[in-house]
């Protein structure tokens, strides 16, 4: 029987919504085909977007949406995409696949999205090929209400309003992707760059970005911090340098050369994939205690923007697309990183799981008119419970599970929240292959009244497909005994559950 207390008296910090944030790039199959068609498809649609794809991603309660990138957003020029489709310049997208990039999906396009979907906007702007004139004017038709050229060119195209703009990066991946610049570098541009991110609106505030590191680059985390600074010895919220810092990293089984494959794989894969990706916790825990040193106060947000597996794409498909299947072990990779990201509810206040749809370890895969959840959306679907509460302390024992030393992992993750109607959620991943765990759930100092659950589970290669869409789903669990502040359940192998709990 492993332990699993809950103290509903201590409270550790507030989930963000944001923490179940999504990622959209110009990508493969992500934005055209997976959520825009045009007004003109035979595919249902709203003024373009895929009436199946915004219904499904509401009924997962997706938070914030960033867009345009990833790479493509530092060579994407943003008055390309606006204006008549017909008039709107054509471009290749060397980044990814080398296809012409038509710029029908742009700003008015991405803004309609969240406006279906009801979420906040994440936008990336272009350091790597782009220029401060750029940025600055690309905020101004984005958020200015007043008479000016932006706002007057955005009212000409068709939307009088502004819209709200949530945040804002400067720049993605500059260490990389975005213009292989230095620490030192990119800390002078970024001062720069983000002082034209007006706040034209006081009360509808951009929360600005800076570009921090991949995995576990402390010495970028900590040249940042330093250089953006203020030399009174206080952070500088005057000028509001920073709001937050960007985290990248993606799960491999193997490595870049040779990730592995996305179905097929075998149990020494299972926990490689499994131990890689706990690395997450490894990485916020050393970034965070860089910025507990220049910000006790934690007013600068972590955001893991990239985040999810990576495999080999599938066979037959363009490698410059980045498709791949999904499967009970990538359900498993969502639960223990959604865990995480609550454990450290404190620091990290926004994640974008890399990417929507067709791209990565996608919520969504669409064939034409078809359409499929993955098991890593009925994942998300079910730690959307979490949203907006507060985690609660709480801790389980474990024990080491694996095939080699250097893969051993942990067989149980969880992490535990309260809502605002005082009902408890937990969520617990079993990570091992071939045993279940019986947990014993203590709620302390709470009289449990009744508990209801739903899990996603099955085969470690179970996947959905087009044929067979529902091979897994979420499902109901009713195999849970309470007794005062007591619950008493077995997690199967392979599976996240979560158990909604009234006191």
């Amino acid at each position: 029987m492993y332990r699993h207390i809950v103290n509903p008296q201590s409270t550790k910090g507030h989930i963000n919504p944001e923490i179940q944030g999504h990622f959209s790039e110009h990508l493969g199959r992500c934005i055209y085909e997976g959520i825009f068609v045009g007004e003109n498809s035979d595919i249902p649609n709203v003024n373009g977007m895929r009436t199946d794809v915004v219904e499904a991603l509401k009924e997962m309660k997706i938070p914030v949406l960033r867009w345009p990138g990833g790479c493509f957003a530092d060579e994407y020029h943003w008055m390309d995409g606006i204006g008549k489709k017909e008039n709107r310049k054509k471009m290749i997208n060397t980044n990814w696949g080398g296809v012409v990039e038509d710029n029908s999906f742009g700003t008015h396009e991405f803004m309609e999205l969240c406006r279906q979907l009801g979420c906040k906007t994440y936008v990336n702007g272009n350091v790597g090929s782009g220029t401060v004139k750029e940025m600055s004017e690309w905020v101004e038709y984005m958020t200015f209400e007043g008479v000016s050229p932006m706002a007057d060119l955005r009212k000409a195209n068709g939307h009088e309003e502004a819209w709200n703009l949530d945040y804002f990066a400067v720049g993605n991946e500059t260490w990389g992707c975005g213009g292989n610049m230095s620490p030192e570098y990119y800390s002078d541009l970024y001062r720069h760059y983000q002082t034209f991110v007006k706040n034209y609106n006081p009360d509808k505030k951009i929360k600005r970005l800076a570009v921090g590191p991949s995995d576990k680059d402390y010495a970028w985390t900590e040249t940042l911090l330093k250089k953006c600074f203020d030399r009174s010895g206080s952070w500088n919220n005057a000028h509001g340098f920073m709001d937050g810092l960007t985290l990248h990293y993606y799960t491999l089984p193997y490595d870049w050369a040779k990730k592995g494959a996305a179905t097929g794989f075998n149990e020494k894969e299972w926990y490689m994939t499994l131990r890689k990706t706990l690395f997450m916790e490894d990485y916020i825990t050393g970034h965070s205690a860089i910025m507990d040193r220049y910000d006790p106060e934690k007013q600068i947000g972590l955001m893991v923007d990239e985040w999810g597996t990576w495999y080999d794409v599938e066979e037959g498909t363009n490698p410059g697309f980045l498709y791949q299947q999904n499967t009970i072990r990538d359900a498993l990779v969502a639960g223990i990183n959604l865990n995480i990201f609550n454990k450290h509810c404190d620091r990290v206040k926004m994640a974008n799981i890399a990417q929507l749809v067709n791209v990565l370890q996608a919520v969504i895969l669409t064939e034409g008119e078809k359409m499929i959840k993955t098991p890593t959306y009925y994942v998300f679907k079910m730690y959307s419970a979490h949203q907006d509460n507060e985690l609660l302390e709480s801790s389980i024992d474990t024990k080491k599970i694996g095939l080699e030393d250097e893969y051993m992992v942990p067989n149980l993750t969880e992490s535990a929240s309260i809502d605002k109607d005082g009902k408890i959620h937990l969520t617990i991943t079993n990570l091992s292959l071939d045993e279940a765990a019986d947990v014993e759930s203590t709620l302390l100092g709470k009289s449990i009244k009744s508990v209801k659950g739903t899990i996603v589970t099955g085969k470690m290669d179970a996947h959905n497909t087009f044929d067979n869409p529902d091979a897994v789903k979420e499902e109901a669990f009713d195999k849970v005994s309470f007794e005062n502040d007591t619950l008493k359940y077995s997690v199967p192998t392979c599976s996240v559950l979560h158990l909604e709990v009234t006191v």
